[in-house]
């Protein structure tokens, strides 16, 4: 990966984290206000709406960060080793409890005659969407194993070709 696209990468990370930080201070608090302001019932929506929003936010500042981490190993060329599958486990843990508190979301909007149905079974659709990107990050992750495994064998091979000559 060149520099370029390092820089460029960690740029849109940078804004992407600091943007998540802002909505966390700013925008949660706010949430919380339209919802007590909107008459929503404290236990059974305002405060799971904004544990789950929350919650959501640190997810993907999980992932973010573990994305971080990951193009600091490529840019060193240590990304084939055995420390990269904690990052990308830590990933697909993110992304399925974010799978998770997308179902909660629904679950705590079905109740009711507030939300239609059709927007509940949008944030479903959400849902099993968010799990099929940790599916992807699990085909990945095998690929990194295969890959790894493949940088060992040359390495044996290249040993034992240098043994012979």
């Amino acid at each position: 990966m060149g520099k370029m696209t390092v820089l460029a990468l960690r740029s849109v990370l940078v804004m992407l984290l600091g943007g998540s930080v802002f909505v966390q201070a700013v925008m949660v608090p706010l949430l919380a206000v339209d919802l007590r302001e909107a008459g929503a019932d404290p236990l059974l929506v305002r405060a799971p709406v904004v544990a789950i929003v929350f919650l959501g936010i640190v997810a993907v500042q999980a992932v973010l960060v573990c994305v971080w981490r990951l193009v600091t190993m490529v840019r060193r060329a240590t990304v084939f080793s055995s420390a990269a599958f904690r990052y990308v486990d830590v990933m697909t843990g993110a992304i399925v409890a974010a799978a998770l508190l997308v179902f909660g979301l629904g679950f705590v909007m079905a109740p009711g005659e507030d939300v239609p149905p059709g927007v509940v079974l949008l944030v479903g659709g959400a849902g099993i969407a968010v799990l099929g990107v940790a599916l992807i990050v699990v085909v990945l992750r095998a690929l990194l194993a295969q890959a790894i495994a493949s940088e060992a064998e040359a390495s044996r091979l290249r040993d034992e070709l240098d043994e012979v000559v």
